[in-house]
């Protein structure tokens, strides 16, 4: 899944007629490409389908749908070109004047825009890209050899490895937002791609429906990414070149950079809930131990204070840990959790466990503060055995008691699954 190779070393010029697209391979090299632009009632079967979405591009859409023609001249292969578009401009009487088939979605919105086209699309390649001439659709044809290679799923454009012309994205995007994103959804999703969020990619048909996309806003982006890495699917990206948009920009940077990273983690459990409560749960363990036996590292001594924080971070490791849990049951993400408590709960788990365990863990900790009330009651209601002590056996206490109780839940959830 690397952009460092030479776009040219393992596509030739001929690799493209090799499958689907060899029904345009043999026009003669001066053919022009309005000649091969079919409309939705034509008989002839595109090879290449390429979708823009447009809300208001009519300030862009001419030059990209020049490139685009450009691009299937070069390529020689009967194209459709999909508009999908919520415009209140004359963006899709210029597409149609031009030669694009322009579908005008029910709902609004990125993703909508995209799964309408998607849904008609009849190429055996499905290209796509914003009509904002933010994207070069002339460089279109690596990304369409790209593809048509077998062992290429989804070929995309890398703006952060190619060229970003001056004025085309602000450095905040280009040196923090863009990269940052990038870096959680590799993180998250092992996708191994160096520009996460470039529109212009190329899929085949067969990777397509493979895709569950279900988002109808900007998520849409990330989503195919992640879903295809989820999924095990090939990704391959080629450096290309990023220019100034013509017309208003429509994004917001903070509200849409949030949503990608919110969509990002409610899809990926393991690292939003499982991760951070073995890190609460060690460090609160070792915090309560330390204090425990009373040990001083350098000039710290732990004791009472560290073992209340000790307890109040095991707890709080707990209930994360719960909702790690819950949601492993009661929700179907994308990338699931793969840590072996969650899979053990997943396919091991029944209430009568999870309670036996609750209560078992509840008795070590009632009878040791049992023992402790006895004990004080015998020395005359004066000082507690030991302060540490009873802290650590409340915790234990309070853990059984909700492992009973979250147990229950759990069992209620799966029910809910298995009924629905």
């Amino acid at each position: 899944m690397s952009a460092d190779t030479d776009p040219s070393s393992d596509v030739t010029e001929g690799a493209v007629d090799e499958r689907p697209l060899e029904d345009g391979a043999n026009a003669a090299s001066g053919s022009h490409a309005d000649s091969l632009l079919v409309q939705a009632d034509s008989e002839r079967e595109p090879s290449l389908t390429v979708v823009m979405p447009t809300l208001n591009e009519e300030e862009g859409i001419s030059e990209c749908m020049g490139r685009v023609k450009s691009a299937v001249a070069e390529l020689g292969v009967v194209t459709e070109i999909l508009v999908s578009d919520s415009s209140t401009d004359r963006t899709p009487e210029i597409a149609r004047d031009l030669g694009a088939i322009v579908v005008e979605p029910e709902e609004g919105g990125y993703g909508n825009a995209y799964k309408y086209a998607f849904e008609r699309a009849r190429g055996e390649y499905v290209a796509i890209g914003d009509a904002d001439t933010t994207y070069d659709f002339e460089e279109l044809p690596k990304l369409v050899k790209l593809a048509n290679r077998d062992d290429v799923d989804i070929a995309m454009g890398s703006r952060l490895e190619g060229e970003i012309k001056q004025g085309a994205m602000p450095p905040l995007h280009q040196y923090v937002g863009n990269p940052l994103l990038t870096r959680f959804l590799n993180t998250f999703y092992d996708a191994g791609v160096s520009d996460a969020h470039s529109g212009l990619r190329v899929l085949d048909r067969d990777a397509l429906d493979r895709l569950d996309l279900e988002t109808t806003g900007m998520e849409f982006a990330s989503e195919m990414i992640m879903d295809a890495a989820a999924k095990d699917m090939t990704i391959e990206e080629r450096p290309i070149t990023y220019h100034e948009r013509e017309g208003e920009a429509t994004l917001d940077s903070f509200r849409d950079g949030w949503r990608h990273v919110k969509f990002m983690l409610v899809n990926a459990p393991g690292y939003l809930f499982s991760a951070p409560a073995v890190l609460f749960g060690l460090l609160g363990i070792s915090v309560m131990a330390l204090s425990l036996f009373g040990t001083q590292l350098g000039s710290v001594t732990f004791g009472l204070q560290t073992m209340i924080a000790g307890s109040l971070i095991t707890v709080v490791a707990y209930q994360i840990g719960s909702l790690a849990m819950f949601s492993s049951v009661a929700t179907d993400p994308i990338r699931e959790p793969a840590d072996p408590v969650t899979d053990f709960v997943r396919t091991q788990f029944s209430l009568e466990h999870g309670a036996s365990v609750g209560l078992a863990t509840f008795g070590v900790g009632a009878t040791i503060l049992g023992y402790a009330v006895v004990a004080w009651t015998i020395e005359g209601y004066t000082a507690l055995p030991s302060a540490s002590v009873n802290l650590l056996a409340s915790t234990v206490t309070v853990i059984g008691v909700q492992t009973v109780f979250c147990s229950f839940f759990l069992s209620m959830l799966g029910a809910t699954e298995a009924t629905g």
